[in-house]
C-alpha cells in the first residue's frame, strides 16, 4: 500500500448564478428562469445558458430556501451496478466508517453509462451533499467539471491508473493483470485464452487485460483466443462462453476470466465436461467474491481489497484520516493473488 498527499483540489466556493450569467452574457434572472425551466426565453438564449452551465460544472441548489453554501449530511456514492457482487462490500466499508459520523450514504447507479453518470451526479450535487464517492477515474468532461467545482471532498475509488479529480483510493488494475499473467506463466501454462465483457465503459477490466497482455509479451507470448459478452455477469454466461472458446480452441491450457462470476460458470462447465482442472486446463477469475466459497473447487482469483477501499474512502470524506485531510490523497492498495485449486503449482 502507498499513501501520498497531493494538492489536487482546493475546495473553493460553490459556483453561483452570477458565474453562469457572466459566462453566458445574460442576466442572473434569465439564467434562473432557464435553469428552472420557467418563463419565456428564446431558444438561442436557453442554449447559451445551458452550454455555459455545463462547461462550468454549475449545479443548481435544490435545498428549498437554502443558501448556496448550505450542505446536507448526505454522501453521494455513485457506482456502476448493484447487480455486480463487487460493490455491496465497498458499500459495507463506507457504511461502517460513516456510521457514527452523522453522515448518511445515498447510492446512485450509472449502469456503466457516462450519460447516466452525468445525470446521477448532477441530481445528487443539486441537493448539496457533504461529499461524493465515485467509482472509477474515467468520466465525461461535464462530470469532471461538476466534481472540480462542487467545493466538497471528492473520492474516486477502485482504480488508481489515471488522473483523479481530487482524492483516489483503489488498486492498480494494470498491475493486477500483470501479477495474474506472471503466476500463470510460472505454473507452466502457455496457450492462454481470455473471456470477458465488451469493454467500451468497463475501464478497469480493460486495464487488467492491458497489464495481462503486456506481461505475456515480455515472455514472448500472446492471448491465443478471446470470448466476449455484453450485459451483466452470470454463471450461465460463463458456462456458455467457456464451451464456445474450447470448441474453437481445444488446445488452450488456461482460461483467464475478467471476473469471478463468469469464471465460476466456466469452472462448472469444465467439471461437468470431465476436464482435468488444473492439470489439463487452468482457470482464474478476478475480484475474490464470496460466491467462490460454495464451489466444488476453489477458483483462482485476486482479492481486490473492496472492504478496505470503502473504508478508506469514507475516512477521507469524513475527515477521519490520520492527518484529518479530506483532499488530494492517493491511496493505492495491493491486490492479493489466491491460486485456489485451479492453477498448478509453480514449475
Amino acid at each position: 500500500m502507498s499513501l501520498t498527499s497531493e494538492p489536487r483540489l482546493d475546495h473553493r466556493r460553490t459556483l453561483t448564478l452570477r458565474d453562469v450569467s457572466e459566462a453566458s452574457g445574460v442576466s442572473e434572472m434569465t439564467v434562473s428562469r432557464v435553469l428552472r425551466n420557467r418563463g419565456d426565453v428564446s431558444h438561442s438564449t436557453r442554449d447559451r445558458v445551458l452550454s455555459a452551465a455545463k462547461a462550468l460544472g454549475y449545479v443548481p441548489n435544490k435545498i428549498a430556501g437554502g443558501l448556496a453554501s448550505q450542505r446536507v449530511n448526505l454522501i453521494a456514492v455513485i457506482i456502476p451496478s448493484l447487480s455486480n457482487m463487487v460493490f455491496p462490500e465497498v458499500l459495507t466499508g463506507i457504511s461502517e466508517v460513516l456510521d457514527d459520523t452523522g453522515l448518511q450514504p445515498v447510492v446512485g447507479v450509472t449502469n456503466y453509462s457516462p450519460e447516466r453518470e452525468e445525470r446521477v451526479l448532477y441530481e445528487m450535487l443539486s441537493w448539496r451533499p457533504s461529499g461524493v464517492i465515485m467509482a472509477g477515474l474515467e468520466h465525461s468532461d461535464p462530470a469532471r467539471a461538476m466534481m472540480r467545482n462542487a467545493g466538497i471532498p471528492i473520492v474516486e475509488i477502485m482504480d488508481v491508473d489515471g488522473e483523479a479529480v481530487d482524492s483516489v483510493v483503489g488498486i492498480s488494475h494494470i498491475r493486477a493483470g500483470q501479477m495474474m499473467a506472471q503466476a500463470i506463466l510460472a505454473s507452466g501454462y502457455r496457450k492462454i485464452g481470455f473471456l470477458g465483457t465488451q469493454m467500451p465503459h468497463d475501464h478497469r477490466a480493460r486495464k487488467r487485460l492491458q497489464g495481462f497482455t503486456a506481461a505475456l509479451q515480455v515472455a514472448g507470448l500472446e492471448v491465443q483466443d478471446r470470448e466476449y459478452y455484453e450485459g451483466s455477469s452470470a454463471l450461465l454466461k460463463g458456462r456458455e462462453m467457456t464451451q464456445a472458446i474450447l470448441a474453437r480452441r481445444p488446445d488452450l491450457d488456461f482460461l483467464y476470466y475478467s471476473n469471478d462470476m463468469i469464471g465460476a460458470g466456466g469452472l462448472l462447465h469444465c467439471l461437468g465436461a470431465g476436464i482435468d482442472v488444473p492439470e489439463r486446463l487452468g482457470l482464474a477469475g478476478f475480484n475474490g467474491v464470496e460466491l467462490l466459497d460454495g464451489l466444488p473447487r476453489r477458483l483462482a482469483t485476486m482479492d481486490t481489497c473492496r472492504l478496505e477501499i470503502g473504508r478508506r474512502a469514507a475516512e477521507i470524506i469524513s475527515g477521519k484520516t490520520a492527518d484529518g485531510k479530506t483532499s488530494g490523497l492517493r491511496i493505492e492498495l495491493s491486490p492479493r493473488l489466491d491460486p485456489g485449486e485451479t492453477i498448478r503449482a509453480p514449475r
